[in-house]
Formats: C-alpha cells, structure tokens, sequence
C-alpha cells in the first residue's frame, strides 16, 4: 500500500497552494486532446494516467534554447542540462546516465520512436524536432502497454505541425551567445496539404572553445487515397558540437572565472539522422485500421571526455519497422508493432594506457536485432461513469551479436565472442477510471519492462557475462484527479508507488551493476486558473523520494566511501520540483510571462555524503504584437544565480556543469 507521511502531505498542500496556474487562451483540461495514451486521439479527461500536454502557444512563449527549460514546466519531469544540446532524463525518477538513462525513457516523434530499442542514446532529444514542434505529451509512469520496450518510467512524444491551414512564418533571435533561426510553410485544404519547416541554431558557448551547430529539417505531407487517408512525415537532424567537460572542484560554478573554463577543449560530438513515416488509416463500420511504416537511419561520433580512457566512441543503426493496430470504437484495440535492425559500435583509446583504461582498440562489434510486439486493449463500462480498462503488449527481441576484433580481455573491458540473445518481456496494465462532473478520478496499475541495451550486454567490463544480464521491470500503482473547479480553475494531481528491478547502472568503480533495486513515491500537481481578465497563472509541483533497495559495497579504497545502502537516496534525485508562470495580457496584442523556477537540494553520490543545495531562478518574457509581426524578448536567469545545471561527484571530485548567467534574448517573428 502507498504510505505519505504527514509531513510530505503538508508539503504538498504547500506546494498546491502555491502552484495555482493558467494560460489565459488554454481550454479547459478535459477538452484538451492527447494522442500518446493509445496511439490515436484521446479527450485527456479520459486518459487513466498522468500526462502532461505543453501545447503550441506555450512552446512559442518559452523559445526553449534547450529541452530542458520547456520540458521542466512538467511536474515529475526533470531533464539534466549538460554541455551544448546534452542533457540527462528524469521522468519519476533519479536522473539516470548510461545505459540506464538511454533505455528507461521512450522519446518517440509523432508516435514512433526516436531510435531501435535496444541502441538508445541517452541524449535522445537532441535528434528530435523539438525546435518545429506544435504540442508535446509527456506520459509519466510506465507506458509499456501500448509502446513496449524503453518505456519503463515514462515516454516523451513530440509532435511536428500538420498542415491544417494554410500559414507561414518565420523568426530569428539573437542573444549573448545564440542565434537561432526558423522557418515554416503549410498549405492544406479538405484534408489535403502540406508542411515544411526549417530551424538553424548556433550555439558559439559560453565556456572556452565550445559551442554547437544545430540543424532540423521536418516535411509533412497529408491526403486521401480512395477510402485511406495518408500522413507522411519526413524529418532530418544534423549536430556538431564542441563539448566542454565537467567545471571539477568544491562549489566551482560559484566561481565567474572557473565556470567558464573548459578543462576538455578536445571533446565533440557529431549527430546525424534522418527518419521517415507514413501512417495510413481507414475507417470502416466495424472500426479504424491504422498501418505505419517507418524507417530510420542514424550515427554518431563523439570524444567519452567523461572517462579517463578519452576514448573515441562511433555508433550507428538503420532499422525499417511497422506499426499497426485495429480500433473497434472505443471498446477494443489489437495491434502489433515489428522491427529490423542493423547497428554497430566501435570504442578505441589512443591515449596511452590509464589505470585500467587500455590504449587500443576496445570494442568493435555489429548486431542485428529483431522484434515482434502484438498487443491488445479493452474497455468495459462498469456503471454509466465507471470505467475498467485492461490492457497488455508482449515484447520479444532478438539480437545478433558479431565481434570485428578478437574475443577476449583488454585492461577493464571484455569482448565477449560471437552469440545470439533472446527476451521476452510482457506489459501489462489496468485501470479503473470514473468520470463526473467532479472531474476524472483513476487508479491504475502497470508494468514496464525493457530488454537490456546492446551496449549493456556487448560492452561488458571486469567481472561482468552476458548470462547474468536480465531485462529491467517496474511495477507502478497511481492514483488521480483531473478536473475543474468554479469554470477558472482545473488542474490534475497525481500521487504514485513504484518498484523496479534489475536495474542496471555503473557504480562508483565505474563498474556496471547488473541486479539493483529501487522504489520510487511521489505526488504530482498541475493547477491552471485565470485569476482575473487579463491576469492567469501556471504552475506546476513534485514531491518524490527515490530509493535504493538494495547494499552494494565498493571496493577500491578511493571509492569506497560510496557504497550504496539500501534506504539511502539514489543521487541526482531531488525531492522537490517546482515552477509557476505568472501571465499578463492587457490586450490582444501585448503579452509578458514572469516564471519562478525551483530545483531542490539532491545527493550527488551514491553514499549521500555529498549535497547540491538546489537553486531557485527567475525568467521574464514578453511578446509585443503589430500586424504580422512580433517581437519577442526574454530575460532568463534575471537575478544572475549562480548554479548548477548539472552537479555530480565522481573520482573523488565534484563535478558541475555551470549555468551560465543571466541571458538577454531578444528577436522578431513573421505570421501570417
């Protein structure tokens, strides 16, 4: 059963109080529609779980120059910002590095992933379209039902502009350090029409000799074929970056010299991919039948600046899948999603040898992998507002794996021989959802699972084998409201218990756990009200304690003060998240936003001996409109607070990547 103690209860109502929230133009939350519940389009009072919708106008308002400072606005969500476009993911969840944080998050793009399952990239956003997107979903909890693999703690699902009217617009922006350009066209009519978009961002840094030059590129075409209609989408990414490593030292991005230094000028990091799909549906008597092939190709090339090897690391996929399902009314969906893979992945040190981080080559391998996912949904009134929902995806992943190099042992890493790999995992959910004119109450249970990514199993280290490696599993109960209060107000709160297994993630040995356990408890609100004609508020908070479940010693002596006991906070997890967005419109015309932004105190390591204090920040916006145009400024970071966007402790260092100040953007924007 969940147990909340007193005091986090009072915390919550705190945070409730003080997070009322709301956009003047937003509908009301039950009218809101969503579409990463089940794959198509859903009222959101009607979703059984907790999901968060950033639509079109916030996402213009905020001019996000990472994904960090839109995604945030999300309660339980918590994106890392690193160096450039890097970034780190938590959704209910620590922040998690590694492989660990690459395959526990789904990212998908108008409802199909962003990568294969098992070859994810723990900066998956920054191959997103993120810049061109008109609403982004943000699925809390586990979401393996209807997406299978990766969707352990929650999914992301970026959606690009439809060509439902016809449109043009065009924006720049400059600040201190940025320009950012975009550009977008749609022409549509009855169903038919078509959508390109265009973004370039450069990024010069604000640290010594480091930077990034972003380019995204969506085309979307949509129409009727006899009894089809037919959505095909098109998008390309293209990143090179200058990284700048960790700012190592006690509290040094407190420090206006050393938080500018780069101690790792050398680091990069090139991104490139292309995906293309076409989802196809048709609506008969008997329900709608909904196909979608895609296929995906990607590489990457960047310095691992973050071990002392300095390894070189290049990895790439193409894979060509499906995705199909049947959905008889409201009642009964069937479906099955299949995919093909072929990836690769070479890791060599030139750098003489370190500790146990050997010069040469340490791995160069290709897979190939296959799954096949069937899954099934039904829906069944109870009473006229109760509703039960059971739903359950089966995943079953076969891999290829294929060594270059000779199968053995070189310093710390181990290449095992050629082999093949099966999982199976299975995905079950179900909910009970009662809708009034009180609002949406629900209680659900699921469960996600993954199988391993190829890198957990192929890129073994010391005292590791393949065998002892097992898919990773969560098991969630969630209970809540959705709803509106006296026509001004609505909101949603959330509160959850999960436990997860077989958790795999690199100790402070830098050696990989393959057995770990956490829990995870937390309560989550969103509160929208219009506080007067021209005045609303938004907002947003998180109170939640992740927990190691287990004992794990270390055993080097440098290290060995970071052993994990069970009860301890799992580091980079803080318990309390939280923001509100004051909005003032005196007119049509003329907008201005300012936002309060709060990061709580979090453990840097494992053993919870070392503590970041948390931040609090302040931005301000403001939007003036004459005609076609708008000009546009913001103010972030307004009184300067020197923090942390990313505090670790690692090799008997803390480690921090600085924010980088106040920063003054203003820009110009064309629609029509």
């Amino acid at each position: 059963m969940l147990k909340i103690s007193a005091t986090v209860l009072t915390t919550v109502t705190t945070v409730l109080s003080l997070h009322v929230t709301a956009f003047a133009e937003m509908a009301e939350a039950a009218d809101e529609i969503v579409v990463t519940g089940e794959r198509r389009p859903q009222a959101l009072g009607d979703v059984p779980s907790g999901i968060t919708r950033i639509n079109d106008r916030e996402i213009r308002i905020q001019s996000a120059d990472h994904p960090a400072e839109l995604l945030n606005t999300a309660p339980g969500t918590f994106i890392h910002r690193g160096s450039g476009q890097e970034h780190l993911t938590a959704i209910r969840s620590p922040v998690l590095t590694g492989g660990a944080g690459a395959g526990s998050f789904l990212y998908l793009e108008n409802g199909v992933p962003l990568r294969s399952a098992g070859f994810a990239n723990v900066n998956g956003l920054f191959e997103s379209q993120l810049p061109l997107a008109t609403q982004v979903e943000i699925v809390r909890g586990p979401g393996g039902a209807f997406y299978g693999a990766n969707a352990v703690h929650g999914a992301i699902n970026i959606i690009t502009p439809s060509p439902d009217e016809n449109r043009q617009t065009a924006s720049i922006s400059i600040s201190e350090f940025r320009r950012k350009l975009k550009g977008t066209i749609a022409r549509g009519n009855r169903g038919e029409g078509f959508f390109a978009g265009l973004y370039l961002h450069e990024d010069i840094g604000f640290r010594t000799e480091s930077g990034a030059d972003q380019q995204g590129l969506v085309l979307r075409r949509v129409g009727t074929n006899n009894e089809w209609s037919h959505d095909t989408i098109l998008t390309v990414t293209n990143l090179n970056q200058e990284t700048a490593g960790f700012a190592q030292g006690d509290d040094v991005y407190k420090d206006n010299r050393q938080r500018r230094f780069n101690p790792n000028p050398e680091a990069y990091r090139d991104s490139k991919a292309v995906r293309i799909q076409s989802q196809w549906q048709r609506v008969g008597v008997n329900g709608s039948l909904s196909i979608t092939p895609y296929f995906r190709w990607t590489e990457m090339e960047f310095l691992q600046h973050f071990l002392p090897s300095q390894a070189i690391e290049e990895n790439g996929h193409w894979s060509a899948g499906f995705q199909g399902a049947w959905y008889r009314d409201d009642n009964v969906t069937l479906g099955v999603d299949g995919e093909y893979t072929e990836g690769y992945l070479t890791e060599i040190q030139s750098r003489p040898d370190i500790f146990s981080f050997v010069q040469g080559v340490h791995y160069d391998y290709d897979i190939t992998a296959t799954s096949l996912s069937p899954f099934a949904k039904v829906n069944r009134s109870l009473t006229e507002n109760l509703t039960l929902t059971l739903a359950a995806r089966v995943d079953y992943t076969r891999y290829d794996y294929q060594t270059n190099t000779a199968a053995d042992r070189i310093g710390r890493f181990i290449r095992p021989p050629d082999r093949a790999d099966d999982f199976l995992t299975v995905s079950p959910k179900a909910s009970l959802l009662h809708v009034s004119r009180a609002g949406s109450y629900w209680v659900s249970y699921a469960e996600g699972a993954r199988p391993p990514q190829t890198t957990d199993l192929y890129r073994l280290q010391l005292n590791q084998s393949v065998s002892e490696i097992d898919p990773e599993r969560i098991r969630s109960l969630e209970v809540g409201w959705r709803g509106d209060w006296r026509d001004s107000i609505s909101g949603e709160v959330t509160a959850y218990f999960a436990e997860k297994e077989n958790f795999l993630f690199r100790d402070a040995d830098g050696f990989t756990v393959t057995n770990g356990e956490t829990r995870h408890v937390g309560i989550e609100a969103e509160v929208t009200a219009q506080l007067t004609e021209n005045l609303s508020v938004n907002a947003s908070g998180t109170y939640a304690q992740h927990t190691y479940r287990f004992d794990r010693p270390v055993n080097s002596t440098a290290n060995a003060a970071e052993a994990i006991r069970s009860g301890d906070d799992v580091d980079s997890a803080p318990r309390t998240l939280g923001g509100v967005r004051l909005n003032w419109q005196p007119t049509p015309a003329l907008f201005a936003q300012t936002e309060w932004v709060h990061v709580g105190e979090y453990f840097m390591d494992a053993s919870n001996s070392r503590e970041y204090p948390g931040h609090d920040i302040f931005n301000m916006r403001f939007e003036k409109q004459s005609g076609f145009f708008t000009a546009f400024a913001s103010v972030r970071n307004v009184l300067d607070d020197r923090h942390a966007t990313r505090a670790d402790f690692a090799f008997g260092n803390e480690r921090y990547f600085p924010d980088e100040g106040r920063t003054l953007t203003v820009g110009v924007r064309f629609s029509n």
